[in-house]
């Protein structure tokens, strides 16, 4: 995108339709096209990114809290929110189905 288009973002406009690509609502689609429309644009979030903090704001659990409820270390949590590295494809539905009904969490801690 050039720095002419930038000036000219409809935020709203382009968080519908990459979430209508992502078929999901992606919450912090928004914060990060401001950015980019202001200049800032240096961090990067992907969808996998997004998608955990989602399920962890959906379960209101900390990442402590959440790596030990999906039995993985806390430095891979945090890497993985990070966006150092991507979660596997396994841990992504996971959270797919966390998101969708946070209840689920609970019963994880049960096991």
């Amino acid at each position: 995108m050039r720095l002419k288009d930038l000036q000219t973002l409809d935020i709203e406009a382009e968080a519908r339709a990459i979430e209508a690509d992502a078929g999901e609502a992606l919450p912090d689609i928004r914060t990060a096209l401001a950015e980019v429309k202001s200049g800032i644009g240096a961090r990067v979030t992907t969808p996998p990114q997004m998608l955990l903090r989602q399920a962890r704001a959906k379960t209101g659990l900390t990442q402590l809290e959440f790596a030990k409820r999906i039995d993985t270390p806390a430095a891979t949590l945090r890497d993985w929110e990070q966006g150092r590295f991507a979660p596997p494809g396994g841990v992504v539905c996971l959270l797919r189905l966390i998101v969708k009904h946070p209840e689920l969490s609970e019963e994880l801690a049960a096991v």
